[in-house]
């Protein structure tokens, strides 16, 4: 399987909204990755620097507890914690930190500090925090008569008159089977 690199350490992309979807992170640990999705649809990606050896980030499904826009640690030395997403009691939150885009936290997951207060500003307290070891990539099920392959080779998708190219190469993308929903008059 061909991955794309990780973003370089401090930087990040985030598309600009509204969405009406709810907005869910993904942290992939081993590429030291986040996420954001609107729905099914990627909106942004960041490096992040996650915890260090003995101080792992763990993997799990977590909610946002809390959010508090100028937090100190009161477990580490009152370290700050700008724009923190709690993501659990025992000490592990979303934040702006340094980030060599390696792993170097006390567990928590920092990141950039411009996209770490984009994001405080997209969650809400409950929104979706999943992190896991792999990425989890995004697979776009379409009715195969809308494929236009480019002259690159590249796969592109017309509605109406835009053209959306998928963010990661095809040979991440994972096939779905996706139910027509006209079929069973669930427009």
């Amino acid at each position: 399987m061909v991955t794309a690199p990780p973003p370089a350490p401090g930087t990040y992309w985030l598309d600009e909204g509204p969405w009406s979807d709810p907005v869910h992170i993904v942290v992939g640990l081993r590429r030291q990755t986040l996420t954001v999705y609107a729905g099914d649809r990627v909106i942004g990606e960041a490096s992040v620097s996650t915890g260090r050896k003995g101080h792992s980030t763990p993997e799990g499904v977590y909610a946002i507890l809390q959010k508090q826009k100028w937090h100190r640690s009161n477990l580490y030395s009152n370290a700050p914690m700008p724009f923190m997403q709690r993501l659990t009691w025992t000490g592990i939150a979303l934040h702006a930190g340094h980030n060599p885009g390696r792993p170097a936290s006390h567990g928590c997951i920092r990141m950039p500090y411009a996209f770490a207060r984009e994001l405080y500003d997209l969650t809400r307290i409950g929104s979706q925090v999943r992190v896991t070891m792999d990425d989890l990539v995004p697979a776009l099920a379409v009715d195969p008569a809308a494929f236009d392959f480019g002259a690159d080779g590249e796969v592109a998708f017309r509605f109406a008159s835009n053209t959306y190219a998928p963010r990661v190469p095809m040979e991440r993308m994972v096939p779905v089977l996706a139910v027509d929903p006209g079929i069973y008059d669930l427009y």
